[in-house]
């Protein structure tokens, strides 16, 4: 295939693959993709040694890093990164946390042994650009930003160093205001999106995006991505490319949790909930008692960006290890319905294309036939 993207970057095939998992992000880009690793959850030591093992794994061929650098969050004048932790735990009101514990209980989740010590992880500035320096020490070919404009210094640095920038947008406003800190590529994620997402649908989103943006920007299409037909569309509605994430949680390489695994498997698309009960922020994850409880009479409400992660972050890793299992949700998009099957990551990069060349054939005899 031959788009824009995929000669900027020289890959096979312009679908983008977000993943926490570097197994999948190499397997993706030595399949043809290119494999983006979400840096959110490591630390600066940590991404170093996720990054060192994909550059000796991938073959040599082209991968990214995605950071989440808002633009707004709580406690963004408190300090550096040292001193806001501490603050921020401040912040958290009592009764909030009253509220998780008791709910844990409920459902029989084992008391803390120990520090969640990542509440904060890459929610704020302060914290996401000791991973970016990280990244920039690497040979990545794109650095990707989830939550609204990167700062125009970390995109004037990235240039610096030869690496492309794209950004998330979830409307046509949100993807100029991209473009004006120089964001080379739009990444237009539709409602349908897992994780941080708008409320506006990808068939909606597209267009839209495209032509607030003009023909000189490259817009990749993402929102409830994970079929080949849907590739198609995509690119019909003048996107030069597809960012998929929720479909590489169930291939053989990926390390989604083992009881969030199943539920995967068995969910519909009607099984996803967008909420602000993960981060602050609106997010799309499974419908459990973990999204009810949150959004019932009892719940005291969501706290802002970082807080209500930092509240939740140590509570997460205990749900995956005990209790009912109720309580057990993951971040995904409406796309988990076809999502029923376990696979090699390279197997559905190639479902991909041979769907989308399925449906290009089928639009080609109906505009050929007599």
């Amino acid at each position: 295939m031959r788009t824009r993207v995929t000669e900027l970057f020289g890959i096979e095939y312009p679908i983008f693959a977000f993943s926490h998992c570097r197994d999948v992000v190499a397997a993706v880009s030595r399949a043809g993709g290119m494999g983006v690793l979400g840096a959110l959850h490591f630390s600066p030591e940590e991404l170093e040694l996720e990054l060192k093992w994909i550059d000796e794994n991938v073959g040599g061929k082209p991968y990214g890093v995605d950071t989440v650098m808002p633009a707004k969050y709580e406690g963004g004048d408190l300090g550096d990164a040292e001193e806001l932790l501490g603050k921020l735990q401040g912040m958290i009101p009592a009764e909030n946390r009253r509220f998780l514990e008791d709910l844990l209980a409920e459902h029989g989740v084992e008391p803390s042994t120990d520090s969640a010590g990542k509440a904060l992880l890459g929610w704020t500035d302060q914290t996401a650009r000791p991973q970016v320096e990280v990244a920039l020490r690497h040979p990545i070919a794109l650095l990707a930003n989830a939550l609204g404009p990167p700062p125009a210094d970390i995109v004037e640095e990235a240039h610096r160093h030869g690496v492309k920038v794209a950004g998330l947008a979830s409307n046509a406003r949100h993807a100029r205001k991209q473009v004006e800190v120089g964001v080379d590529i739009i990444v237009a994620q539709g409602t349908e999106a897992g994780g941080h997402t708008g409320d506006v649908a990808t068939m909606v989103l597209i267009p839209e995006v495209v032509d607030a943006v003009g023909e000189d920007t490259i817009v990749l299409a993402a929102g409830g991505i994970g079929r080949g037909r849907q590739m198609a569309a995509g690119m019909a509605l003048g996107a030069d490319g597809v960012w998929t994430g929720s479909i590489w949680l169930t291939v053989d390489e990926a390390d989604t949790p083992e009881r969030a695994l199943p539920k995967l498997l068995d969910a519909t698309s009607r099984d996803t909930v967008r909420s602000r009960a993960w981060t602050g922020k609106p997010a799309r994850f499974l419908r459990s008692a973990w999204t009810e409880a949150w959004e019932g009479e009892k719940s005291p409400g969501y706290l802002p960006m970082p807080l209500q992660f930092m509240l939740i972050a140590d509570a997460l890793p205990r749900i995956q290890r005990s209790g009912d299992g109720e309580l057990v949700t993951f971040p995904v998009g409406q796309i988990v319905g076809s999502m029923n099957q376990v696979k090699p990551a390279a197997q559905v990069v190639y479902d991909l294309i041979e769907e989308y060349v399925e449906a290009i054939e089928r639009l080609n005899a109906i505009t050929e036939a007599d």
